[in-house]
């Protein structure tokens, strides 16, 4: 049969390059000057499927590259930080296909893609930014194809003929991207309550604008809340009206979600509000309180704080919650490294116990509420003291470490997954 020379390993386009019968791009001699010769759509397939292999690699890439272009978490709007997540994942998906598929049969754009292009317009973000996002993303995408293509062993005619087609592509997308976002940006705030979210956004966003219509005064004391549900504005304006307040509020275009501001000459305690928000609450209902500032400074970064701690409300179904309560709580869920973190080193490990951790986790929830006393966990739990110091040992095991050195980051770990 001939010696055919070692096999490589992985999606390489030379062996499927044998199936008779099939179209082949007549790029001249090979590099290698032996093997059969390649189509562009058998490279195009080998090439997918490589990509597709490391595309945790690439979109962690182009995650990196894309938030280092005008930090995306300095947007005020929640929404437009998870949706850049989003629209990265169906973009990396829908350059694959393409890739796959060739320009000619390349699908419409995701549509995650553009209505995150219409939210960056909305909030601001300028069109060169959207713009330098998409370009740095095809630029690693590009260079992640040359590296495989080489390994491949993909001729260099049919690469330069795939990259010209990405090329040709490229200019497409942005030419839509650029429309979508002049037609959002083209579309004005008409009504009082548009107009005042907008001046709010940019305020936020450190803006120097013209506030005169909101009726509110920003070198007063401030204390910000941030309520969530529909029982959220009527709350805030009882509450305005108990403690003599002016109210600012504006409500988030798709959610109801206002951001609130209670505003006068002195400063408001956040206790005193917190115990005239005393009673109850509908299912869904969350009001946080910031701590007080003064000043346009202190007015952003009152609203920081309640806006870092509402995650923590709904984690926890605490319907109402102060900031300083769980300050850091708030930080470390606002930290995705740090959250993941401590979950691989601390929550993982307990999974692989029989029952996936339940017992674990119970058991160290009582632990910490009983502030690590035995005797009391097992009273707690209704077993002897002996159980839990074995349960202890278990858990010592499975983590890899001592509880005794390891316990507050056990702790902080539990509380950010509940």
């Amino acid at each position: 049969m001939g010696d055919r020379g070692p096999r490589r390993r992985g999606n390489g386009v030379r062996a499927a390059a044998t199936a008779p019968g099939t179209a082949r791009h007549s790029p001249g001699p090979s590099r290698r000057g032996a093997g059969p010769e390649v189509s562009l759509a058998e490279a195009r397939a080998a090439l997918a499927a490589r990509l597709r292999e490391r595309r945790d690699e690439l979109e962690a890439a182009v995650a990196t590259r894309i938030y280092a272009i005008d930090d995306p978490r300095e947007v005020t709007d929640p929404g437009y930080l998870r949706g850049l997540h989003a629209a990265l994942v169906a973009t990396v998906d829908y350059a694959v296909t393409v890739i796959e598929v060739g320009e000619r049969r390349a699908p419409e754009p995701p549509s995650t893609l553009l209505a995150q292009v219409r939210l960056a317009a909305r909030n601001g973000v300028a069109l060169d930014t959207v713009l330098r996002r998409c370009l740095a993303g095809n630029a690693l995408l590009d260079d992640m194809v040359v590296a495989e293509a080489e390994r491949a062993e993909v001729p260099r005619s049919i690469l330069r003929d795939l990259l010209a087609s990405q090329a040709t592509l490229v200019d497409r997308l942005l030419a839509v991207v650029s429309a979508e976002y002049g037609q959002e940006a083209a579309k004005r705030p008409t009504s009082a309550a548009a107009r005042r979210r907008e001046c709010v956004k940019r305020l936020l966003a450190g803006e120097l604008v013209d506030h005169s219509e909101l009726g509110y005064d920003l070198e007063a004391h401030h204390l910000a809340i941030v309520a969530k549900g529909e029982q959220g504005e009527g709350t805030m304006r009882e509450l305005a009206v108990r403690r003599e307040r002016n109210l600012l509020a504006v409500r988030r275009e798709e959610e109801p979600v206002w951001a609130c501001w209670l505003g006068g000459r002195n400063r408001l305690a956040a206790e005193r509000a917190t115990e005239a928000l005393a009673g109850e609450f509908a299912p869904g209902t969350f009001i946080v309180l910031g701590e007080p500032g003064e000043g346009l400074a202190g007015w952003r970064f009152s609203h920081r704080q309640a806006k870092a701690a509402l995650p923590v409300a709904e984690r926890s179904g605490r319907a109402v919650l102060r900031y300083a309560d769980v300050a850091m709580l708030a930080s470390m869920l606002g930290d995705d490294l740090l959250a993941t973190s401590l979950r691989r080193l601390y929550l993982e490990p307990l999974e692989r116990a029989r029952d996936g951790g339940e017992v674990a986790r119970q058991t160290l929830h009582a632990y910490f509420a009983a502030e690590r006393n035995v005797s009391s966990t097992a009273a707690a739990l209704g077993v002897d003291r002996r159980t839990v110091t074995n349960r202890m040992r278990a858990i010592e095991a499975l983590l890899g470490r001592s509880l005794r050195d390891s316990a507050t980051d056990l702790e902080i770990a539990l509380r950010l997954d509940s």
